[in-house]
């Protein structure tokens, strides 16, 4: 699945249109490095996004193509 799209539908960044541009700003990391839209992620993966006064750091445990509210958390891991 694209980062754009998991980013929506785990809920950590609202809309997509909103994700895609912080991709493109550069403010998304997988793994350490800078991510484009159109990763592929993958269980496993560290995503790191630098949007606003709070980091956000998670770890993708599932990916689904759709998840209700309250399975949306259950996609991602939060460290830090």
């Amino acid at each position: 699945m694209r980062l754009d799209k998991y980013l929506k539908i785990s809920r950590i960044i609202k809309r997509r249109t909103v994700a895609n541009e912080a991709c493109d700003a550069g403010r998304v990391f997988v793994n350490g490095k800078q991510a484009r839209a159109s990763y592929e992620v993958k269980p496993g993966d560290i995503i790191e996004i630098s949007m606003g006064a709070h980091p956000i750091k998670a770890e993708v445990v599932s990916i689904n193509e759709y998840a209700k509210k309250e399975e949306a958390g259950l996609m991602y891991k939060l460290l830090t």
